[in-house]
């Protein structure tokens, strides 16, 4: 594993002791002003692995970028060693339009690791990507759900990279899903080039959720704690699983929709997630879980049509009796169920009177 005793950003070098704010040329705008990302590098007195923490490479996804302004601001841990090199805003032409993607429509996430001569999208990530992630050991990459849905948070990793399993696990989220990206998406590409990733999916676009800033700080820090960059002892989730199946639940039908579950919670296979009514009242259609799993995430609209994407699951390999009992052990106060009932806010949930329960 590399030991660099200087990182350099453009014409700007960062050595071992220093935290720099700098600013990462990555294209010009239409009146030829130069486009520049505000990069915080804060290096270690003591060697170590140099980690890179993106947010915001889909531009409407803030919360990783309150994520990363809160350590940058605040500081929330001392680094022993190593270095930390924190991009708050990766798209920020997105960013700047309140959009997920570039101007010329492009999805920058499909277009790593880039190319000095290509598109602006596949422009600006080579830059981004020798500049930041080739120079890194580790990273973590993070996400929110897209628009009109919110994900309770998960880490989504590649389980035979055994680094980036291993920073997974050390993450904390109660659910990994084990997968090895999209092709040309930043995680995939970084992994292949030696620099192995993960990214966390939670909460939603166009806000900063208080309990998902925590909850990835609290991850960030774990996984600083086990590569021996910040002293101390790594937060457990309540419990924890992999799996690589998940399933979307779509509307049969048309209508308004009431909730019966939030994200989080853990579903048996049959049992009532959704209804959906049409204007006046009268049910439309009841959508029941296809297995037992854990509800990823939903979506935030509360009007579909039929095909409309509702509920996201993750079906864990072991089934649900272990997480069952995890939960009864768990504190109403915890960071796990402040966070479920904040993401719970965002939509409407109803008990039901189940007739086949």
């Amino acid at each position: 594993m590399p030991r660099k005793d200087l990182l350099t950003f453009g014409d700007e070098s960062v050595a071992l002791g220093q935290r720099r704010n700098l600013a990462l040329t990555v294209s010009q705008s239409y009146s030829g002003a130069p486009v520049t990302l505000p990069i915080t590098v804060w290096r270690a007195v003591k060697p170590g692995p140099a980690v890179f923490v993106t947010a915001a490479v889909h531009g409407d996804e803030l919360n990783g970028t309150g994520i990363v302004r809160e350590i940058i601001l605040h500081a929330p841990f001392e680094l022993i060693a190593g270095s930390l090199v924190l991009v708050p805003v990766v798209n920020l032409l997105g960013f700047e339009r309140h959009t997920r993607y570039l101007p010329d429509r492009r999805d920058m996430n499909r277009c790593f690791p880039g190319s000095a001569d290509g598109s602006l999208a596949s422009r600006m990530a080579h830059v981004i990507f020798s500049s930041v992630i080739s120079q890194c050991d580790y990273g973590i990459d993070l996400h929110t759900a897209a628009v009109r849905r919110t994900n309770f948070p998960s880490v989504r990793a590649d389980r035979k990279n055994p680094e980036a399993a291993r920073i997974a696990r050390a993450f904390g989220c109660e659910v990994i899903v084990n997968r090895k990206g999209p092709k040309a998406s930043l995680r995939r590409e970084a992994c292949d080039a030696g620099c192995a990733t993960v990214i966390l999916e939670a909460g939603e676009v166009w806000k900063i959720e208080p309990n998902v800033v925590q909850y990835g700080i609290r991850g960030i820090r774990n996984v600083l704690i086990e590569l021996g960059m910040v002293e101390g002892t790594r937060e457990e989730p309540v419990y924890q699983v992999w799996t690589r199946k998940t399933i979307w639940v779509r509307a049969s039908f048309g209508g308004m929709l009431a909730f019966h579950v939030a994200p989080g919670d853990i579903v048996e296979k049959d049992e009532p997630l959704a209804t959906s009514t049409n204007l006046l009242g009268e049910e439309q259609d009841l959508l029941r879980s296809p297995s037992d799993g854990i509800i990823l995430g939903i979506t935030t609209l509360p009007t579909v049509t039929p095909g409309s994407p509702v509920c996201h699951i993750a079906v864990p390999r072991g089934g649900l009796g272990p997480i069952r009992r995890a939960l009864e052990k768990e504190s109403t106060e915890s960071l796990h169920e402040r966070l479920r009932d904040d993401l719970a806010a965002s939509v409407t949930i109803s008990e039901r009177a189940d007739p086949a329960g």
